[in-house]
């Protein structure tokens, strides 16, 4: 049997644009209230860093410009509810400095994987602790098992697993097979062991096994597709965002040239060869359609279907990205899942045991 596995990134604008309100309280309401509906479960994949510095800014300015009350609130009233919430950082926020009504970034930090252990120890250790002290009075059996790396960066590996087994975290859920980033963040996963089926994650490298890891990688779900695959109108919604709130600006308007990226001709190449290759096609329920998801799901149950246990198909989605289109669109998926209880089930990482 498949569980499905919605993991929501929750976090503003890369580049430290938004209203946290807008962009993740409100529009995760919404996912919630839709799962319930479904009896479907929700992980949210909360970033500590920048609720951290919400935080922060309320307690030293007697403001909740940033409505941290309303963050923690929702994040207990999701595990109130059943649902489930795991942790994701952008490292970038740590030393971040709140200037002229903007969160300003350290980008030397900004590449999670390209840290030093004892930097990459103490932000997980942080995450964890916040998220243990807020959830366990509402859940004792609450536990910070999970984590995903802004920009899917967990390659270098080899500070990033040692940082986790270091705090007692079991799963990590960045990389998604066939993916490839050069430029800021850079990784490449296309040979990690599989698209869906869990692996124990060789602390050198994470798309290696090793059979004596204490941390199992579980993948986005992925397929290499061609460009035309990649088509719906809430891919080009998400495009629009990301390009109206760009991270490479922020970075190279004088805050540090050296974190560009790859040079113009390079990029310029890569580019006018996309529509010839094949690329890597996540299973992102703000950018597919509900009718792509479920085609998907049926593919990734034709290939291991067959499979005795029960095997983890994981999604990925921003709160951010969440429009009204999605919610109707998603519930084709989730009446499909919930209609097929002989096949697929909702779940969480908590579900399995690696």
């Amino acid at each position: 049997m498949f569980k499905v596995i919605f993991t929501v990134d929750y976090e503003i604008h890369g580049n430290g644009d938004g209203c946290p309100y807008s962009l993740m309280v409100e529009p995760t309401y919404r996912i919630l209230d839709l799962f319930d509906r479904y009896d479907a479960k929700l992980t949210i994949m909360a970033e500590v860093a920048e609720i951290l510095k919400f935080k922060e800014y309320k307690e030293e300015y007697g403001s909740d410009d940033y409505h941290y009350e309303a963050i923690a609130e929702q994040l207990r009233e999701a595990v109130r509810r059943g649902h489930d919430v795991q942790l994701h950082i952008h490292p970038s926020y740590f030393n971040a400095r709140h200037q002229n009504g903007r969160w300003v970034q350290d980008w030397q930090e900004y590449n999670l994987a390209g840290l030093p252990f004892e930097r990459l120890d103490y932000m997980i250790r942080s995450g964890k602790h916040y998220l243990e002290e807020l959830l366990k009075p509402v859940s004792p059996t609450y536990q910070c098992i999970a984590f995903r790396a802004a920009n899917w960066a967990v390659s270098p590996s080899h500070n990033v697993v040692r940082a986790l087994v270091n705090n007692g975290f079991s799963i990590e859920t960045s990389v998604f097979k066939y993916g490839r980033r050069d430029g800021i963040v850079s990784f490449d996963y296309s040979n990690a062991p599989s698209n869906l089926i869990p692996w124990p994650a060789d602390v050198n490298d994470i798309c290696k096994r090793s059979d004596t890891s204490l941390i199992t990688e579980v993948p986005i779900y992925a397929e290499r597709r061609w460009i035309g695959a990649f088509l719906s109108t809430s891919r080009i919604h998400g495009v629009s965002m990301t390009r109206n709130h760009p991270i490479q600006s922020t970075i190279t308007d004088g805050i540090d040239t050296r974190l560009s990226m790859t040079a113009g001709p390079k990029r310029l190449l890569a580019k006018l060869a996309m529509p010839f290759r094949l690329h890597s096609w996540k299973a992102d329920f703000n950018k597919c359609t509900g009718q792509q998801l479920i085609r998907a799901l049926e593919r990734a149950d034709a290939e291991y279907g067959e499979l005795t246990d029960d095997l983890p198909f994981v999604l990925i989605g921003h709160s951010k990205l969440f429009t009204q289109y999605n919610e109707r669109s998603l519930s084709l998926f989730l009446n499909f899942v919930a209609n097929q209880p002989n096949r697929f089930d909702f779940g969480v990482f908590g579900d399995f045991s690696f």
